[in-house]
């Protein structure tokens, strides 16, 4: 998932200049080091911190478990967190700091699309691989052609949901009239909303756009509630999806509304209230009514048992990221960023929670896909789809 951009490449490009190289990386992870040290670039705070402080959560699970086990080939982690406040300049900031100052040799993070990409020229003048757990806009992973030698992903791509989404509606839901309600202002969004009408067979019957931090759907909603339509999709973030899904139900709209992973957070459901949450639909990461593996169910006991609540999509996926790390350094027989990334970019039949994962060759994982229903504010459908 993802933010706008706003003056990322201008902050990246600066501290890719200003920071340096690494002076020991391989101090942190080399041959004599006693620990390995991974950071966590994440959004604890500002307007997305529901997604950066769920991931944080799933990385300290992960670590508090691989070092009670007796740590990778001996060693105990050493987690570094810092908080890149939602901004995507800071989030390159922190990408820097990581990897010069406390010498990190894998980052986990950021959440979102805009603040990895924000990261990527830091990371590659430091030469440290990251896993960003959710970060699902295509460019992250290829740009202009080029995959990007240090970003990794353990969620699916944008292309991937809105693909989903629109057979989803045909097939599952036999909605051959659609409406887009569009945030206009993001690149997640016109992501999401180009692979829609790519694949979409019906007939996109309107399509209205909104700006991240409108409040007032009402005169968008009005111009499409006496039109002849089957499904309603919004491509967007959970702040504007549960205003537009309360007041579409508020004024009689009651179509099956579809939308991606930036629905999945509880904040949706507090915003439209439960009550209006029925016959909406979107695509996830991770249910425990649909286990992708046999690695679920202890870790959602796990999860429960450290913070008393069911785990999210967005708590699995930076919990997988962590053993994703782990693996590649079992894989190499070294915790050197060089080894990790070798052992990232070869990842194959990883088993993780979100699903059994190999990398393709454009550092993105292969693994199947989830569709959640809610009806009541409740998860009361998880249905598995293959890409």
């Amino acid at each position: 998932m993802k933010k706008r951009t706003v003056a990322a490449l201008a902050a990246g490009l600066f501290l890719f200049g200003a920071c340096g190289s690494p002076k020991a990386n391989d101090s942190s992870g080399g041959e004599d080091a006693k620990t390995i040290k991974i950071g966590g670039n994440f959004e604890l705070s500002g307007a997305v911190a529901a997604y950066g402080e769920a991931e944080n959560e799933g990385v300290k699970l992960a670590v508090e478990e691989i070092n009670k086990d007796g740590g990778i080939d001996g060693k105990k982690i050493e987690y570094v967190s810092k908080d890149n406040k939602s901004d995507n300049n800071e989030a390159a900031s922190v990408a820097a700091n990581l990897t010069t100052k406390d010498e990190v040799v894998a980052i986990v993070g950021p959440a979102t699309s805009g603040a990895t990409k924000a990261t990527l020229p830091n990371l590659s003048k430091a030469k440290v691989p990251a896993i960003t757990p959710s970060g699902t806009d295509d460019a992250i992973t290829v740009q202009k052609g080029k995959v990007q030698d240090y970003i990794y992903r353990a969620c699916f791509q944008d292309s991937s949901q809105g693909v989903i989404l629109a057979k989803y509606a045909e097939d599952n839901l036999k909605a051959d009239k659609a409406v887009i309600l569009g945030d206009n202002s993001s690149d997640y969004a016109n992501g999401l909303k180009k692979a829609f009408k790519e694949t979409y067979k019906g007939t996109i019957v309107a399509e209205e756009n909104f700006t991240a931090g409108d409040k007032d759907f009402q005169a968008m909603l009005t111009k499409i509630k006496d039109k002849d339509f089957n499904v309603i999709y919004i491509p967007g973030y959970y702040t504007e999806a549960g205003l537009i899904i309360k007041q579409a139900r508020e004024m009689g709209i009651e179509q099956p509304i579809i939308g991606a992973d930036g629905f999945g957070d509880e904040k949706l459901i507090e915003t439209a209230g439960a009550s209006n949450v029925k016959n909406v639909y979107y695509t996830g990461h991770f249910s425990t009514k649909a286990p992708a593996t046999d690695k679920v169910e202890p870790f959602v006991k796990a999860f429960e048992k450290k913070y008393s609540k069911q785990p999210s999509s967005f708590n699995a996926l930076a919990y997988d990221s962590v053993y994703m790390i782990k693996q590649a350094i079992e894989d190499e027989g070294k915790a050197t960023p060089e080894a990790i990334k070798k052992g990232l970019a070869n990842l194959k039949d990883f088993e993780g929670v979100t699903g059994k994962i190999s990398m393709d060759k454009d550092h993105n994982p292969v693994k199947p896909l989830v569709v959640l229903g809610l009806t009541d504010g409740k998860e009361t459908s998880a249905e598995t789809v293959n890409q």
